[in-house]
């Protein structure tokens, strides 16, 4: 059993404090809050011991959550990782390019396990259609969300677009060759609307869509590649895989049949929903980290994918402000 505290007991914070509690392989020792009347009501509300000090939290365990809000990532993690302790971060996985680095550099000295909380990755879903992909050759990506105050203070790209830039550099094995991006500051400050085009050097495109201020909720993304068609709902959890193979003749066709035109042929379209069994993501995830510690496996979002994410989303960022200095 391992020692594990967490820091951070807002919205999410909250979400993970009830998952471990529901996972036996964890002793959750306690959480850290800055915010006292928060920290009071949290203690009382759950039953879990609240520490005043973050560092004597620290001290008394195996591993830290870091539920935290994104400008205190590297503070935490970087204590929690010099004291040698297993770290499990939220996305994004801290604010600059340069903090994620540093911190690299600090958890390979420390020789510890570090996972970031990706949590799409996790999605059962998703995972079920994983076992389908075979060189996706265009995705397209959805994640729309109705106007929450809560994230506006970053731009929508590592508020939301983060989740689906993770799935599609997990899913398409090839380098990035080109970014072209646009976006548009709505309600907030930073960007509430943007679309990305990521051109991979294997010729894979992918195109990807995110906004808080829909008036509905969206996140689907769409994998096209030789003989298929794969539709991801992260929001519904539902699956659909069409597949384009020969007419056998000998069999009753499963699905429709597709006529290609003179002296082509013909192939038989299969469709399959396949039944989505229930899944808590951030129990599973959470869970999975435990797994990677006791078996000393690579952790399923590794602190290298949290980067590489982050790197991506910034390089997006990037070419939003040259195009938006180009208007002005």
């Amino acid at each position: 059993m391992l020692k594990i505290g967490v820091l951070g007991a807002g919205h999410l914070g909250k979400i993970h404090l009830k998952c471990i509690k529901d996972i036996a392989d964890y002793d959750l020792v306690g959480f850290y809050d800055p915010d006292t009347v928060n920290a009071d009501k949290i203690e009382s509300e759950f039953g879990i011991k609240k520490w005043n000090s973050l560092d004597d939290l620290i001290d008394a365990v195996d591993v830290v959550d870091i539920v935290t809000p994104t400008i205190s990532h590297f503070e935490c993690a970087a204590k929690s990782l010099k004291k040698c302790r297993h770290v499990f971060i939220e996305k994004p996985i801290v604010t600059s390019l340069d903090e994620a680095r540093e911190l690299i550099k600090i958890a390979g000295e420390a020789n510890v396990k570090v996972q970031v909380g990706h949590v799409e990755r996790f999605n059962p879903a998703f995972l079920a259609a994983e076992s389908s992909f075979d060189r996706p050759m265009f995705i397209e990506s959805h994640r729309l969300a109705q106007f929450n105050p809560r994230g506006t203070d970053v731009p929508v790209i590592l508020d939301l677009m983060i989740h689906d830039i993770d799935i599609v550099l997990s899913v398409v094995k090839s380098n990035i060759k080109k970014i072209s991006a646009s976006g548009v500051a709505v309600v907030s400050d930073t960007p509430d609307i943007a679309n990305a085009r990521i051109e991979f050097d294997n010729g894979c495109v992918a195109n990807l869509t995110a906004s808080r201020i829909s008036l509905k909720n969206m996140r689907k993304s769409r994998f096209f590649q030789r003989d298929a068609y794969i539709s991801v709902d992260f929001l519904k959890k539902e699956l659909e895989v069409v597949k384009i193979s020969d007419v056998d003749k000998d069999v009753a066709p499963m699905g429709f049949v597709l006529e290609l035109g003179p002296g082509k042929g013909t192939k038989q379209i299969n469709f399959d929903k396949p039944e989505i069994k229930p899944l808590n993501a951030i129990k599973a995830e959470l869970e999975s980290f435990y797994s990677a510690i006791i078996n000393n496996t690579i952790p399923p979002v590794t602190i290298n994918d949290g980067y590489s994410a982050l790197e991506v989303a910034y390089k997006i960022i990037e070419k939003i402000n040259q195009t938006a200095s180009h208007i002005i």
